[in-house]
């Protein structure tokens, strides 16, 4: 079969029949390549409804929940974006297509190199990857869209507060076996509103803090 048939055979069996209704975004990921994303030895999965291993103990999130989140965010074509959390770079590239200008903090050196490779080998430009915990760095600007592709044990309000005043925040808020998918939304300068959009479980960021453990 060739990749484009399996590509549209993902959009309409996996993010299509997981409610991504939004056709902006199923044209994005049918655009953006997935199989250049994927490590070497697992091209197969490159389509496939799962979570890709990566180096590091992390994975490529599904494109399903990809496809959530990017819909979820529905960034406009002048809006900047804050990612955390580059991995190979798939929802970068998704989310620059869609975007003017991506910035994208990756703590693992050898995600985030891999990342800029990618990304540059598709061309894209006004996109940086940089290697950075986000918990150790200073913010930035606002921005319009932000992306957070690992899970907080805990809900951090940090990222809210990077928002423009309209800007839309995807989190995944949680611990196994069960995690939340939220859509943040600040809607005036000392007001948020927030969604709940579906279940899921992604790992988590390196450096978010977790619950204590009870002990006795």
């Amino acid at each position: 079969m060739q990749t484009a048939d399996v590509r549209e055979q993902m959009i309409e069996q996996q993010v299509r029949a997981w409610d991504v209704l939004d056709e902006r975004v199923l044209d994005v990921m049918r655009q953006v390549p997935r199989e250049l994303f994927v490590p070497a030895g697992y091209g197969y999965l490159a389509y496939a409804d799962l979570e890709v291993p990566l180096p590091r103990g992390q994975h490529m999130l599904r494109p399903s929940v990809a496809g959530r989140l990017l819909q979820a965010l529905l960034p406009a074509p002048d809006e900047p974006v804050l990612e955390i959390g580059a991995g190979t770079g798939f929802v970068t590239a998704c989310l620059r297509a869609m975007s003017a200008q991506v910035r994208s903090l990756e703590v693992f050196a050898e995600l985030a190199d891999a990342a800029r490779r990618n990304l540059a080998e598709l061309g894209m430009r006004d996109v940086e990857v940089a290697d950075a915990d986000v918990f150790s760095v200073e913010s930035g600007a606002r921005c319009g869209a932000i992306a957070v592709t690992g899970s907080l044990p805990h809900y951090d309000a940090r990222f809210e507060r990077l928002l423009s005043v309209g800007g839309r925040l995807f989190v995944v808020v949680g611990e196994a076996p069960v995690m939340e998918a939220r859509l943040v939304r600040r809607t005036a300068e000392d007001a948020w509103a927030t969604q709940s959009l579906f279940e899921t479980v992604i790992d988590p960021l390196v450096s978010a803090a977790r619950p204590p453990r009870f002990t006795f």
